[in-house]
């Protein structure tokens, strides 16, 4: 039986930052690029990644603000 693929986490709103992560779904550009191709293990660790991403720029701007 095959696994369904992991659904990509994009929402359509691409633009990159100084470091060419994505500000939408926080994938770098090589994650966005191995996107079509990875098993799911590689996608759920590529949304691993992303996740702490967007963990980490909540922070900073949360902190920023004050």
């Amino acid at each position: 039986m095959t696994e369904t693929p992991v659904a990509s986490p994009c929402v359509r709103n691409c633009c990159l930052d100084d470091q060419d992560i994505c500000l939408g779904c926080h994938r770098s550009v090589d994650e966005i690029i191995a996107w079509g191709t990875a098993c799911n293990s590689e996608r759920r660790a590529i949304l691993e990644r992303a996740a702490q991403r967007a963990s980490q720029r909540r922070w900073w701007f949360q902190n920023l603000a004050e």
